[in-house]
C-alpha cells in the first residue's frame, strides 16, 4: 500500500471499530445489568433493547450510502458519528429499559458503515482493495475481543450508563479522526455506470455472504443473551468474566493467524470458510448439551470455539464481499452486506430474548444450530474468490502510483 492508502485504511478501520465497541461493549453485561431497571426482569425486553441497534442501523445503513453519493462521504460520516454521540448519551442517562431503547435505537440511526467502505474503496487501488477491507473485517473481530476483556472490569466500575458513556465519547473523538487523519475525499467519484440494487439481489455469490453475515451476527448477539448467566451459574463472578474471555480470544487469534492465511495462500479459503461456519454451528449444540448443567471448563473451551470459528468468519466476510461485488456495484452491494448485518444484529437481540423467555438457553441454543446448519448449507456452493495479485505486482502497482 502507499501511504496514503495506509493512512486511509488505518483512520477508516479505526472508525468502524469504535462504532462496533459501542455495539459489542456493552453485549458481556448488558443483560445482567440492564435487570437492574424498571422492567428488566423481562428478558424479550432485555433483547428487543440488545437487538434495537442493529433494526434502526440496518433501515437507514442504504439511504447513508446513497447520501454518501449526493453529499460528500466525510459529511454523511460526521453527521452519523454526532447522531451515534447523541444515542450513547441518552443510553447513559436512562432510567428505565424504555429509555435504554429509545437511546439504543438512536445509536444505531448512525448508519455510517456502507459510508466509511464506500470512502476506503474510492480511496484504494483494486489491487490492494481486498487487503484494505480485511483489516476493517479484522477490527471487528479485535473490537469483540477487547470488549469481551474490558467490560466486565469497566461495567464494575462504572455500571451500564458509564459504559454508555465511554461509547458516547469515543463517537467524538472519530469525529477528529474523520477531519484531521483520514486523507481527503476524491472531488468525485469514479465516472462508470452506476449499478442497480436489482443486480446485487440477483448475484448468487453476494447472497450466500449477505444471509452469512445475517446468521453470524444474529447468532453472536443471541448467545450473549444466555452465556453470561450460564457462566455465573457455573460459579463465575460477572467481574471474573474476563478470566474466561481473555484466553479464549488471545487464543483464537494465534490459531487464526496459522490457520486463515496461509490456507488462502495455497488456495483453500472456501475450507476454510465453510469448516469455521460448521465449527460455530458444533458449538452451538455444545452450548445446547452444557446449558443444563454448566461447567467452567466445558463453557471455556467451547468459547475459545467459537472465537476460532467467528473470527476467520468475521475478517474473510467482508474482504470477499468487496472481491465478488461487481466494480460498478460494489457501493450498493455494500450497503446491502451492511444492512444485513445490522439486521442480524435486531434479531438475535430481540429474538435471542423472546426465546429465552419462552423456550430457555437451551431452546435457544437450538435455534442458533439450526440457523448455522442452514447457513451451511447456504454456503456450500461457494468458489473462493480470484486469488488477489501477486506481491510483485503490488510493489509494481505502487512503484507506479509513486
Amino acid at each position: 500500500m502507499t501511504p496514503a492508502e495506509r493512512r486511509a485504511s488505518g483512520s477508516l478501520a479505526t472508525i468502524f471499530a469504535a462504532r462496533m465497541l459501542g455495539l459489542f461493549l456493552v453485549l458481556p453485561v448488558f443483560a445482567l445489568e440492564a435487570a437492574r431497571y424498571p422492567g428488566g426482569d423481562d428478558p424479550a425486553l432485555v433483547g428487543l433493547a440488545m437487538g434495537i441497534y442493529g433494526l434502526t442501523q440496518g433501515l437507514l445503513q442504504i439511504p447513508f450510502g446513497m447520501a454518501s453519493d449526493r453529499f460528500g462521504r466525510k459529511r454523511v460520516i460526521v453527521l452519523g458519528l454526532i447522531v451515534f454521540a447523541a444515542g450513547s448519551f441518552l443510553a447513559a442517562a436512562a432510567t428505565s429499559l424504555p429509555w435504554l431503547i429509545a437511546g439504543r435505537s438512536l445509536q444505531g440511526a448512525g448508519a455510517v458503515s456502507a459510508a466509511v467502505t464506500a470512502l476506503l474503496a474510492d480511496q484504494t487501488r483494486d489491487s490492494v482493495r481486498t487487503k484494505a477491507m480485511a483489516l476493517v473485517g479484522a477490527s471487528i473481530g479485535i473490537m469483540f475481543a477487547l470488549s469481551l476483556v474490558a467490560a466486565p472490569l469497566l461495567a464494575a466500575g462504572v455500571g451500564l450508563a458509564g459504559l454508555f458513556a465511554v461509547t458516547g465519547v469515543l463517537a467524538l473523538a472519530c469525529i477528529g479522526v474523520v477531519v484531521w487523519w483520514t486523507p481527503a475525499e476524491p472531488l468525485q467519484h469514479r465516472n462508470q455506470p452506476r449499478g442497480r440494487l436489482a443486480d446485487v439481489l440477483r448475484h448468487g455469490p453476494l447472497l450466500r455472504l449477505d444471509v452469512g453475515v445475517f446468521v453470524l451476527h444474529a447468532v453472536q448477539l443471541a448467545m450473549w443473551v444466555a452465556v453470561p448467566a450460564l457462566l455465573v451459574q457455573a460459579g463465575l463472578a460477572k467481574e471474573r468474566h474476563w478470566s474466561v474471555y481473555l484466553p479464549a480470544v488471545l487464543a483464537s487469534f494465534l490459531v487464526m493467524s496459522l490457520v486463515l492465511f496461509p490456507l488462502e495462500r495455497r488456495g483453500y479459503l472456501r475450507a476454510a470458510f465453510l469448516g469455521s461456519v460448521a465449527l460455530v454451528g458444533l458449538v452451538q449444540l455444545g452450548l445446547l448439551a452444557t446449558a443444563g448443567a454448566p461447567s467452567l471448563a466445558a463453557l471455556a473451551v467451547l468459547l475459545f470455539l467459537f472465537f476460532c470459528g467467528f473470527n476467520v468468519l468475521e475478517a474473510s466476510q467482508p474482504s470477499m464481499a468487496s472481491r465478488v461485488a461487481p466494480p460498478n456495484a460494489r457501493g450498493a452491494a455494500l450497503g446491502v452486506y451492511n444492512t444485513l448485518q445490522s439486521l442480524g444484529f435486531f434479531a438475535g437481540g430481540a429474538v435471542g430474548g423472546w426465546l429465552a423467555k419462552t423456550v430457555g438457553a437451551q431452546g435457544l441454543f437450538a435455534a442458533c444450530a439450526a440457523l448455522m446448519a442452514l447457513w451451511l448449507a447456504v454456503a456450500w456452493p461457494m468458489r473462493a474468490p480470484p486469488a488477489s495479485r501477486t506481491a510483485d505486482q503490488v510493489l509494481a502497482d505502487e512503484a507506479e502510483a509513486t
